[in-house]
């Protein structure tokens, strides 16, 4: 039966995310644990008349590169990768971590190495992709470390993931395009509008999108989707904002954070859980400006999984992004960090665009 279910979530990937044609370059990156997935992804641009590639990572191959590696090796790029970001058409990356703590503990110095050695090839690939040049997604592959991390047994994660991406519709392809025509009319208006101001109970802040552009996320280049975003006015966000749902980066945990803001920066902050981690990050270039704020829409998504590409798109939520902007959106914040933080918003919840009241208790009025 998952077989079933892994042939639809390929064809999905590959004929709806990557819209792969005939003679497009592909890669397929993951690790080894997602070769079911992958033989279908496979098998599915081949019938698309595209050429696909695989770039498969061992357990622990990035660990034993940054223990072992010289100054020399960390900082090389790597040159395949460097050929397929300059050049593919299509770039799949498939997460199926096999441990999401296997980097704790790793010499910071030469992490740091690692990173800048690929320094060049994200900024090629986010300029590619801000303009669908490389069409790219980012997807799941169910392991049984993101279930344990999600409080799951790996069946009742399975499940979530296949919910999460429309795969027991019938059509699921389908089923995005309805989305994407839903989300359309959402983007349209907001697009229209030039203040935005998200309020409940425990805050009210305001930002303006002058100049910027919200951006439907329809399942294209993330599976699953299910979210419209935009990137702030830099220096134009003010007010308070709480975010009730926690949140996860770099294996540090931050609940019930809240976060007071004038003319874009952030002066102020709190947090009943992981506050020094808080600390830290506003200690990073960029990180006290918000680089995103965005719209939750997903309703087959509705549990904190500590999996952002899950946990942003829960619906009735918004959340807002510290540190580096798109470059879709317009956005001119830059930072090492993009952090998504997330809060609810159908329990009082409200949007208001150019001071009318356009969403409620998770719902736009308008639609």
């Amino acid at each position: 039966m998952i077989n079933t279910y892994l042939q639809k979530y390929a064809h999905l990937l590959v004929n709806y995310s990557l819209d792969v044609q005939p003679g497009e370059r592909v890669l397929i990156r993951s690790t080894t644990l997602a070769e079911p997935l992958i033989r279908e992804v496979y098998r599915e641009t081949l019938r698309a008349g595209g050429h696909p590639y695989t770039m498969l990572e061992f357990q622990g191959e990035s660990r034993i590169m940054i223990e072992e590696g010289n100054e020399f090796q960390l900082t090389h790029s790597p040159e395949f990768l460097k050929i397929a970001m300059e050049d593919f058409d299509c770039y799949l990356r498939i997460m199926a971590p096999y441990n999401l703590r296997a980097m704790q503990g790793i010499d910071g110095q030469k992490a740091s190495l690692y990173k800048a050695g690929r320094a060049g090839l994200m900024k090629i690939y986010s300029e590619r992709t801000a303009t669908r040049d490389l069409k790219r997604s980012l997807c799941q592959y169910p392991t049984l470390a993101n279930a344990q991390e999600a409080g799951m047994s790996l069946e009742e994660y399975t499940e979530f993931v296949f919910q999460a991406c429309f795969l027991y519709d019938e059509h699921p392809e389908k089923k995005w395009l309805e989305i994407r025509e839903y989300q359309q009319a959402i983007v349209d208006v907001l697009n229209r509008h030039e203040n935005i101001r998200y309020k409940n109970r425990h805050f009210d802040i305001e930002f303006s999108t002058k100049g910027r552009t919200w951006i439907n996320s329809d399942g294209q280049t993330n599976m699953p989707s299910g979210e419209v975003y935009t990137s702030p006015v830099e220096d134009s966000v003010n007010g308070k904002i709480h975010f009730s749902l926690p949140a996860f980066h770099n294996g540090h945990e931050v609940s019930d954070a809240t976060l007071w803001v004038k003319d874009g920066e952030i002066y102020k902050w709190e947090a009943k859980k992981g506050k020094q981690y808080l600390d830290y990050v506003f200690k990073l270039d960029g990180a006290r400006r918000f680089g995103e704020a965005a719209i939750g829409t997903n309703r087959n998504i509705q549990r904190i999984t500590k999996n952002i590409l899950f946990d942003e798109k829960i619906g009735g939520t918004v959340h807002m992004a510290l540190g580096q902007s798109y470059l879709q959106t317009g956005g001119k914040n830059q930072s090492s960090i993009h952090w998504d933080l997330i809060t609810e918003m159908s329990d009082g919840g409200e949007i208001y665009a150019d001071g009318k009241l356009i969403y409620r208790n998770g719902d736009f009025l308008f639609l």
